[in-house]
């Protein structure tokens, strides 16, 4: 019986719903992540009776004929970006992207990386580094002498000195923007690499070319609604229930056929 497949891959359909709905409450508190969501298809269909054809008894041609589909499939599971919501910190060098935009930061291999996790740090060698200890692109390094520093809405950095009541500027953050950023690879860590679905990057200053400024001092929030992901967790884990009675429904009917004698 089909019907025993097409409820296999409800099954797992709706098991694809929940992992997902899972890693979504467990970044619940994670800096600048955007919750994801399942999209599913239907899968090919069995042409019994095609529609249009002519019924060979009196040449009527029928109007919808007999398709019977044989279940459900993944298309995608998307991310929604959105803005989270931005929490002070008071950290000087705590960076949140108020708009679209990422940072872009450069791994151990050479590759580039993009996040929107701004909880900067500064490494031995005072360079601005991500809590990993990879380097923001443009580099910028903090002159051990400095008392604080100031970031802008642009990005430009400003280091300021005990001797001197002036700030000295030391560089400027850039931010990459991406035709398509729901196409982009997560790679863990808050970091993403591009791919062609994303183009490539187009690195510009904080607040020109759509791009968002920065704002010192804070950082983004996971953009997570606990409520939704708790009623959609319902949702998935009913519509995983009723697949699972389908099974035990055709299970019985197989046992009633093997009885007849």
């Amino acid at each position: 019986m089909r019907a025993l497949k097409i409820a296999a891959t409800g099954m797992s359909a709706q098991q694809m719903r929940v992992e997902t709905i899972s890693n979504n409450l467990a970044n619940m508190n994670t800096t600048g992540y955007n919750a994801r969501r399942v999209e599913f298809s239907d899968l090919h269909y069995q042409q019994l009776s095609r529609a249009g054809t002519v019924n060979a008894a009196d040449g009527t041609v029928l109007p919808t004929g007999i398709q019977l589909g044989l279940g459900v499939r993944p298309a995608a599971v998307t991310v929604h970006l959105n803005q989270g919501a931005l929490s002070a910190t008071g950290n000087d060098l705590d960076l949140a992207i108020e708009g679209t935009g990422y940072l872009e930061v450069t791994l151990p291999s050479g590759r580039s990386a993009f996040t929107r996790d701004g909880s900067l740090k500064r490494s031995p060698e005072g360079m601005i580094v991500t809590s990993d200890g990879f380097p923001v692109s443009p580099e910028i390094v903090i002159p051990p002498d400095a008392r604080s520093i100031s970031i802008n809405g642009a990005g430009e950095v400003h280091a300021y000195f005990i001797d001197n009541a002036e700030g000295q500027i030391l560089g400027q953050l850039t931010l990459a923007g991406f035709t398509n950023a729901k196409g982009l690879e997560a790679l863990g860590g808050n970091l993403f690499a591009e791919t062609e679905a994303s183009g490539p990057p187009l690195v510009s200053a904080p607040g020109q070319d759509g791009l968002g400024t920065l704002r010192q001092g804070y950082i983004e929030d996971s953009s997570v609604d606990a409520v939704r992901e708790v009623t959609e967790l319902i949702e998935a884990q009913r519509g995983y229930e009723m697949n699972a009675k389908v099974i035990s429904a055709v299970d019985q009917m197989m046992g009633a056929t093997t009885q007849v004698r």
